[in-house]
């Protein structure tokens, strides 16, 4: 597999777009650690501030749902607020920002959690949002462990939203990156997924290099 390393872009150029936009090509606008273990291994973000980059990653995301029946998006506290709001305006769906504890002032469903971080955390989501049945799209902007998006999982399935499961449910998951971790191959194996890292490349973002 290719190094992701090499693929990564020092500089930042809002202007430039390749003449051949592959799958994927947007990852190389992502900025790796410079500032040691205490932070993620890699800053996502960086590619939203590119235009094409930040509206092909969106369009590759929803891609595998076109045609399915999809009635509301869902982002997680905070980066999947991004893409998810992105994603529900492209749809034209409502979108729901499943929020971190301590932070909505109405009535609340709550899920604790262990983040990619091996944190505890509790998550929330209003409970005057789903109603049962609503086929709901998950968002997030990566998916490690996978213990961020399971805990969503359980919170929308609470409530008696869908967010995926029998090959005729059409809602699922949709992150930049899914990483082939226990966590990670437990979502995939039960959920309808999408994410926009290539296979010659997943290799590297599972390792982390």
């Amino acid at each position: 597999a290719q190094c992701l390393q090499c693929l990564l872009s020092p500089l930042m150029d809002l202007c430039h777009v390749p003449a051949t936009r592959e799958k994927g090509w947007y990852l190389a606008l992502m900025a790796p650690n410079v500032k040691g273990p205490n932070y993620a291994w890699l800053d996502p973000s960086r590619l939203y501030c590119h235009p094409q980059g930040f509206q092909d990653c969106v369009a590759e995301l929803l891609q595998p749902f076109q045609g399915d029946a999809i009635d509301m998006v869902a982002g997680i506290d905070a980066m999947g607020f991004i893409l998810g709001a992105a994603a529900a305006a492209t749809l034209r769906k409502g979108f729901l920002a499943i929020r971190k504890a301590g932070h909505l002032c109405v009535q609340t469903a709550a899920q604790p959690y262990t983040d990619y971080s091996g944190r505890e955390k509790v998550m929330e989501v209003r409970t005057d949002a789903i109603s049962p049945g609503l086929r709901i799209l998950l968002v997030d902007q990566w998916v490690e462990t996978g213990g961020t998006m399971r805990a969503a999982i359980e919170l929308v399935e609470r409530l008696g939203g869908v967010v995926a499961g029998l090959l005729c449910v059409p809602t699922g998951v949709a992150a930049i990156c899914i990483e082939n971790s226990e966590g990670g191959k437990w979502i995939q194996e039960r959920y309808k997924c999408s994410h926009c890292v290539p296979p010659r490349l997943q290799p590297c973002f599972d390792q982390h290099q």
